[in-house]
């Protein structure tokens, strides 16, 4: 039987929930709209598979397609990142950086990551995660006056904790990130050095960020977000070694059987990353992110860090009378869905904050570009300055239906 047949209240929801997504503007930066294709190798008959361990030596009979399609899944996140090894098994971005800290750290040992206030993820050390339980985290921060990385600062931090691990790539920072120069501080220390590239390996894969290919150690990255495959997660080691030491945290590590319907999605995400197409998305995400930018600070927003170079901008509200919590709130009424986030030296709590995290990806996916962002920032102003003001959020809540219905999503689908 057919969902709308069996569970009449779960398909009554997710019918609600595909209008919502077609008719508001998602600029959540870890947000985006997977193909057709991705979702229909997701929601395949692998979901009726346990497929225990690695192609070629599982547990369980019966796997030869699984085997094939994991495998082609490996090939291609590994030809896609340019790294020797690739295990696509990881179910969630979390997962993948367990992996990692099990695959290189020993409980207790000292790690550095970026300070959840200033760009980092609750897996860089937060003291309510694993991360931050198991392991002895140290912080590193951004410049108080530029709001960027101080490498020199970075470096002699490291100096003074010598971690085993540094950890670089973040979930709100808006700037490139230099590799190499994370690189020579894990070696001048003896640290290994991890990538977490989750939200911008769309852009890595896209050939408009740089790739920490040649310097990690280990990179992990989600496979949604930028990357606009299934929600899951992969992990990649420089060399085979380190690639021994990845599967082994993986299983049996931490997980069971993996998950190959996703993992088949993955195989279709990385095969699509892979096109000319997706290169041209890749650029105008960014160049969307620096009109959105571009715009809100020509309409007095300020912008952390003063700039974009990526999918995202993160906004300072501190001087707009209105918390992010409360900012967030009156844009979804709007339509526009945007999510609350700390900003560096915030006074407010993470579930208050002093800013605005916005992202680009999805919106492009739609095929908006950049004077859809000039009109989209003024629509966010205009919300911003009167967040009370009920007939104005209806009034744009209309506008963005209409400009929702000019760039169309998923026009076929139905539950």
């Amino acid at each position: 039987m057919k969902l709308k047949e069996t569970d009449g209240e779960v398909y009554g929801l997710l019918t609600k929930e595909l209008d919502y997504q077609k008719s508001t503007l998602r600029l959540i930066a870890s947000e985006n709209y997977t193909s057709r294709a991705v979702m229909e190798a997701t929601g395949s008959v692998l979901t009726n598979k346990y497929a225990e361990g690695y192609p070629g030596k599982r547990y369980y009979a019966g796997n030869k397609y699984v085997d094939q399609i994991e495998t082609i899944a490996i090939e291609r996140a590994k030809r896609l990142f340019n790294m020797p090894h690739a295990n696509v098994q990881p179910h969630a971005g979390a997962s993948a950086n367990l992996a990692a800290f099990f695959a290189f750290l020993e409980i207790g040992d000292k790690f550095m990551g970026l300070e959840l206030p200033h760009g980092g993820h609750l897996t860089h050390g937060s003291p309510v995660n694993f991360s931050g339980k198991w392991f002895r985290a140290v912080a590193y921060g951004v410049d108080k006056e530029t709001e960027a990385l101080d490498y020199d600062a970075i470096r002699k931090r490291a100096l003074e904790e010598r971690p085993k691990l540094i950890i670089c790539g973040y979930t709100a920072y808006p700037l490139i990130i230099n590799f190499k120069a994370f690189r020579e501080i894990c070696d001048e220390i003896g640290a290994v050095m991890m990538a977490d590239i989750s939200h911008f390996a769309g852009l890595v894969a896209g050939g408009v960020y740089p790739s920490p290919a040649g310097y990690a150690d280990v990179i992990t990255t989600t496979t949604h977000k930028t990357l606009r495959g299934p929600r899951g997660a992969i992990i990649m080691g420089r060399d085979e070694e380190r690639g021994k030491m990845i599967d082994k945290a993986v299983f049996p590590g931490l997980q069971g059987g993996p998950l190959e319907h996703a993992i088949a999605g993955k195989a279709v995400c990385f095969h699509e990353a892979m096109q000319p197409e997706f290169k041209r998305y890749a650029a105008q995400i960014v160049k969307n992110a620096n009109a959105l930018a571009e715009e809100l600070s020509s309409q007095g927003i300020r912008l952390v860090a003063g700039k974009t170079e990526t999918h995202l901008v993160l906004l300072d509200l501190t001087t707009k009378g209105i918390t992010g919590k409360d900012a967030q709130a009156a844009l979804e009424e709007a339509g526009i869905i945007v999510n609350r986030n700390t900003i560096p030296f915030d006074t407010r709590s993470p579930f208050i904050t002093s800013g605005l995290r916005l992202g680009t990806p999805a919106l492009t996916t739609r095929g908006m570009k950049e004077s859809e962002m000039k009109h989209i920032s003024g629509l966010i102003v205009k919300v911003l300055e009167n967040p009370n003001d009920t007939e104005l959020k209806l009034r744009i809540r209309g506008e963005v239906e209409e400009l929702c219905k000019k760039f169309p999503i998923y026009a076929d689908l139905s539950y």
